[in-house]
């Protein structure tokens, strides 16, 4: 089985990908493969439905995607919603999506956004027949230290727990659907 985690924020100090590289370890532990692409290492231009999806970057996250057994996407949540890096993926990426089981990891600047998955959720689901994990983690500035600074680290608990937890459920759902729903 193969965990694909996508770190969608482009900051140069994502709490994202700080959350990102928390749920590896926690997957890892439990026996899965694991993989992490962080968009920020990547050149995936906007989406203009003729060619930005043939770009070897955008190919290679194509393929990536195709391969995992689970998609979870680390997004920061700006102005209510998931960032534009995240919705450009999903549109340069396009069919790679059909039948895959997806999670998500949000950091949100305060928690009044717990909602803002629920659009990209909706298009995975109505466009791709993506089928969601129903555990998310949502976490919020508060829950860091060292906030944007080379020290900057996890200082919940709780969010500790819920990552454990969606390792566990991403893990659990990838194992019971492995032959039956899309490639995983």
């Amino acid at each position: 089985m193969k965990i694909l985690i996508i770190s969608c924020s482009l900051h140069p100090n994502s709490r994202s990908h700080l959350l990102a590289n928390h749920f590896m370890t926690d997957v890892q532990a439990l026996g899965a493969d694991a993989d992490l692409i962080d968009l920020r290492d990547l050149d995936i231009p906007f989406c203009d439905a003729v060619s930005s999806h043939k770009t070897p970057d955008a190919e290679s996250v194509a393929a990536a995607i195709r391969e995992a057994s689970a998609v979870i996407l680390a997004v920061p949540i700006y102005n209510f919603d998931v960032n534009a890096a995240a919705k450009n993926l999903l549109e340069n990426t396009m069919r790679v999506w059909t039948e895959k089981l997806v999670g998500f990891i949000c950091v949100a600047g305060g928690r009044s956004s717990y909602m803002s998955v629920m659009g990209l959720a909706n298009d995975l689901m109505l466009d791709f027949r993506s089928l969601i994990i129903p555990r998310f983690v949502y976490a919020v500035s508060d829950d860091f230290t060292g906030d944007r600074g080379d020290d900057m680290a996890l200082a919940s608990d709780t969010v500790r727990e819920r990552l454990a937890e969606l390792a566990s459920t991403t893990v659990t759902l990838a194992g019971a659907l492995e032959g039956v729903y899309g490639e995983a």
